[in-house]
């Protein structure tokens, strides 16, 4: 059986439960394009970063915003952030963006500049979109929602592993901290708390591998919605 190429696909979860991972995969595997929200709040944040912007001044992040020009590109069969023409992609990638990111989501202006750009991606379908409200704001009537969970532990292990593979120097008991905070900013924001969508499909991936977890996501969407060929 195969996957209607029309569909839009979330995947939600907290920091480390494996969305990008997964998302990325499951995206190749039926042949979706991969939107990485996440990363556009990083590529928000890393420009605030610079600007020495603070997530509580609103008159300069909504003319951040404004100014700001984010485009998406697929090269290499990845998915890259680019900002004014720069090529941030793994610039947006460290700790200290990430949790200013965090914060920067839960700002107004922010979450509606971007809205746009991620619905614009996915209005033809056949998209997987990752992200923390991706099932509950952006695309509340997508085809398939998935929620991804995982032990707080294995999830700063999983993080932990990736900075160090990057070369990056990191202390395992401060990025448990980091995704504690990060974990009660993502649920506890007034504006698209984190939450899962009240008809998604609840994945725990603590102890499963990635191919575990993506062939569990292929085999329900090609139940719910295969097109039997």
């Amino acid at each position: 059986m195969s996957v209607n190429h029309q569909l839009v696909v979330t995947i939600d979860g907290p920091a480390g439960s494996g969305k990008s991972t997964v998302g990325k995969a499951l995206a190749e595997k039926i042949s979706y394009v991969y939107l990485d929200t996440g990363a556009l709040y990083r590529a928000v944040a890393y420009r605030a970063h610079n600007e020495k912007i603070m997530p509580g001044d609103g008159a300069h992040l909504s003319k951040l915003c404004n100014e700001i020009v984010i485009s998406l590109e697929t090269r290499d069969g990845g998915l890259r952030i680019i900002i004014d023409g720069d090529d941030v992609t793994d610039k947006i990638r460290t700790e200290e963006i990430g949790l200013l990111a965090s914060r920067i989501s839960a700002v107004p202006i922010v979450r509606e500049s971007l809205l746009s750009i991620q619905r614009e991606v996915g209005s033809a379908g056949g998209i997987v979109a990752e992200g923390r409200d991706m099932g509950t704001v952006v695309f509340p009537r997508a085809d398939i929602k998935f929620y991804l969970v995982a032990d707080v532990i294995e999830r700063s292990r999983r993080r932990y592993d990736e900075l160090i593979e990057r070369g990056e120097s990191v202390d395992f008991e401060e990025i448990y901290r980091g995704l504690l905070v990060r974990d009660e900013q993502d649920s506890g924001r007034s504006i698209a708390p984190l939450r899962a969508a009240e008809d998604a499909v609840i994945i725990d991936t603590t102890y499963r591998s990635i191919d575990e977890v993506v062939d569990t996501m292929k085999r329900i969407i090609e139940e719910r919605c295969g097109n039997g060929a």
